[in-house]
């Protein structure tokens, strides 16, 4: 009977799964729009009052998304204020959603990611994640590989899309 080999596992062939650098912690979202009169209207005195008397130590080490779920119109201070009561407690703090909170996050992580070690390389960018993994950081990633690897790739081995392609010299 014949040997049955793993020609990926003996290619070249590299894979990234972005799900790797999810950054572990509480996701938080604060919503402003219960401080605001009638959800809709800032009362300065009154938003002040509430941001006093919340317990912010409950986003202790969180990420924290903070907006407006309404169309109230919401001047720059409020959100400079909120982090003002955040900061030294929250890891990080973004004006927007949790898909915004996650698409900073990532962008972080990536911008600083070394990918020297996919020079010339194959590379398969994993699909399919258990952890939400914005659009946005299959971008980056395939933005910061192009220079690097020799083709990149989308998806599993088995099944993978091609995205890019290095021309031949």
């Amino acid at each position: 009977m014949e040997e049955i080999v793993n020609r990926v596992a003996q290619s070249k062939l590299r894979t990234i799964d972005l799900e790797d650098f999810y950054l572990p912690g509480t996701r938080s979202v604060i919503d402003i729009s219960q401080w605001l009169l009638e959800g809709l209207v800032v009362v300065e005195s009154r938003f002040r009052e509430s941001v006093k008397n919340t317990d912010f130590s409950i986003y202790k080490d969180h990420y924290v998304a903070i907006h407006c779920s309404t169309d109230a119109i919401v001047p720059q201070w409020i959100w400079m204020l909120l982090q003002s009561h955040l900061t030294g407690i929250a890891k990080k703090v973004i004006y927007g959603d949790l898909q915004h909170l996650e698409s900073v996050l990532y962008t972080e992580v990536l911008n600083n990611l070394d990918l020297s070690e996919y020079q010339d390389l194959p590379v398969i960018i994993k699909g399919c994640s258990n952890k939400p993994v914005p659009v946005n950081a299959y971008l980056m990633l395939t933005e910061k590989l192009q220079p690097i690897a020799r083709s990149i790739m989308y998806g599993e081995a088995c099944s993978a899309v091609p995205i890019f392609k290095k021309p031949k010299k």
